[in-house]
């Protein structure tokens, strides 16, 4: 597992045995910076379920301003602090939060964020209820984007309030969605 661009590009994160982790693959990861790539820049970021902050690195890496990691898992709260200090991220960049990720949606107050990375474990099929929270949190503003993975065979609506889907992706038994709110399609449509 690497950083595909950017200050931190071709630097291997800390390897890892962990069941409860399914990392992004390189191929996905390169898909969605690729779609996210004109956003990066100064972005406030959010990687819930960061597991080893492979994605909020990614976005550091690529001049996101400032990314907040949110995990439970102590293992992998582990290994995301090892990789910060392995590619000596400055601590002015990022805020970790250990915590439940629908807990911490339901609670957030502060400014939305401008992109939001979901990667929730494999195994528990939540993608439709982190993104039932996601609709209804203050993390998510008019100019959010969220990308989360979910299996293929879980639900995932189309429209959760109005934080509404633009982009699906299927590799093998993974999809890749990308939210944003229904504002921002709108005004899409009205610039065509």
């Amino acid at each position: 597992m690497r950083i595909i661009a950017g200050k931190y590009r071709g630097h291997q994160l800390v390897a890892f045995k962990a069941d409860h982790i399914r990392p992004t693959t390189d191929r996905v990861k390169e898909t969605l910076f690729n779609k996210l790539q004109f956003q990066l820049e100064g972005a406030n970021v959010a990687d819930l379920f960061c597991g080893t902050g492979n994605l909020g690195i990614e976005a550091l890496s690529r001049e996101a301003s400032f990314c907040t990691f949110v995990e439970k898992n102590p293992k992998s709260l582990a290994i995301t602090r090892q990789n910060f200090e392995k590619l000596k991220v400055p601590a002015s960049a990022y805020k970790i939060v250990n915590m439940d990720v629908i807990a911490f949606l339901k609670s957030y107050s502060g400014e939305p964020f401008d992109i939001i990375f979901a990667d929730p474990p494999f195994t528990e099929k939540m993608a439709h209820f982190v993104m039932e929270a996601a609709g209804e949190s203050a993390a998510f503003g008019v100019n959010t984007t969220l990308a989360i993975e979910s299996q293929a065979k879980e639900r995932m609506e189309d429209r959760y309030g109005k934080v509404v889907r633009f982009s699906k992706k299927e590799y093998g038994d993974k999809i890749l969605s990308m939210f944003c709110h229904e504002s921002a399609l709108e005004e899409e449509a009205d610039n065509e």
